[in-house]
Formats: structure tokens, C-alpha cells, sequence
């Protein structure tokens, strides 16, 4: 397998499986590189679920093996959720430094400080076959908006035994640990076998 899609339109998560996939032979393509810039409505109810759909879709659409990614945060004050609707909950405020006020708020009143992330990568290498992999990465909300890189909830989030948010690390240093790694070292050690 030479080539491999991966269906995904936001950069920075573009940039940092770019940088996973380097240590590889195999040739990563973006959505741009094949002219795809619609993407399929992720309808599912699990990051499994809406990993399936992008990666089926890619698939379809070029012939080319792809995977997908679905990621969110789940947090213990807001009875673990927004899990799959990370993204969306982030975008319903107008800033994203008011949704994490908001979220440090709920854990002041409430105390539950606990978080996890999780990444769920499927990959379709035929139609309908399709090989899923799992990262999670435990931690805990921060009592306060750090650090500059990442993205998404980065600055708001401790891994476990560690005391910066992932915003704080830098890439390589996140690289080592996060979830989405993880789930992409399972799909890169099972494509070199």
C-alpha cells in the first residue's frame, strides 16, 4: 500500500499526522491533493461510528485505501460529555476562550475535574471493510486557559502525570502522547505488517 488517504479538512490535525506519518514510507494524501471538498454528514453516535463514515466515503469517492479520524473530549462535569459533539460545542460559542471559561466554571461548582480524550481512526481498505483503532489519553481540566499550541481543548487540558496542558507542549512532545497518536501508531504498525 503505497498511497493513503486521510479524510480530514482541518489543518492542524493534518499537520501533526503529517509529522506521525513522516518516519513511514507511504505516501499521505489530503483531501486537496485528490479534489475532494464536501465531506459526509457524521451522523453517528460513537467516534467509532463517524470515523466509519469519512473513511467510507474517501474510499468511495477515490478508490484510494483512507482512513478518518473522529476525536472529541469528554468531561466528567458535563456528565462526560460533549464526546462526539466536541467540535459543535466549541463552535456554539463565540469564542472559544468562552467555552473553556464556561467548562473551568462547571468544575468549580461541581468539583469533577477528571477528562479523558479519545481518537477513533477507521481505516477502509475495501468496500465495506474496515479495521478500527482506538487512542485515549486520560487527564483532567485545568483551572485556567494555557499555553499557545494545539488546538481544540488543548488549552484547557492536563494529560495525567503531567502538570501543562497539552497547549503547553510542543508537537513532538504531544506527538509522544496524545490520543490521536496513539491511535495512529495501532493504524501505522498494522499498515508495516
Amino acid at each position: 500500500m503505497g498511497r493513503l488517504l486521510f479524510f480530514s479538512n482541518n489543518k492542524n490535525k493534518i499537520i501533526e499526522i503529517k509529522k506521525i506519518f513522516d518516519k513511514f514510507n507511504l505516501q499521505l494524501l489530503s483531501l486537496t491533493d485528490v479534489g475532494i471538498s464536501d465531506e459526509p454528514a457524521e451522523s453517528g453516535q460513537t467516534f467509532e461510528e463517524n470515523a466509519k463514515i469519512k473513511s467510507d466515503y474517501g474510499y468511495n469517492k477515490t478508490g484510494i485505501p483512507c482512513f478518518a479520524d473522529d476525536s472529541g473530549i469528554c468531561i466528567e462535569s458535563l456528565n462526560w460529555k460533549p464526546g462526539v459533539y466536541s467540535k459543535r460545542f466549541l463552535n456554539d460559542f463565540k469564542k472559544k476562550e468562552v467555552c473553556f471559561n464556561s467548562i473551568i466554571k462547571s468544575i468549580k461548582k461541581n468539583g469533577k475535574k477528571n477528562a479523558y480524550f479519545k481518537t477513533s481512526i477507521s481505516l477502509t481498505i475495501n468496500n465495506n471493510q474496515n479495521i478500527i483503532f482506538n487512542g485515549k489519553i486520560n487527564g483532567k481540566i485545568s483551572g485556567q486557559i494555557k499555553g499557545r499550541f494545539g488546538f481544540g481543548y488543548d488549552p484547557i487540558f492536563i494529560p495525567q502525570h503531567y502538570n501543562k496542558t497539552l497547549a503547553e507542549l510542543s508537537t513532538k512532545e504531544k506527538n509522544e502522547i496524545s490520543h490521536r497518536s496513539i491511535a495512529v501508531t495501532k493504524l501505522i504498525n498494522f499498515l508495516a505488517n
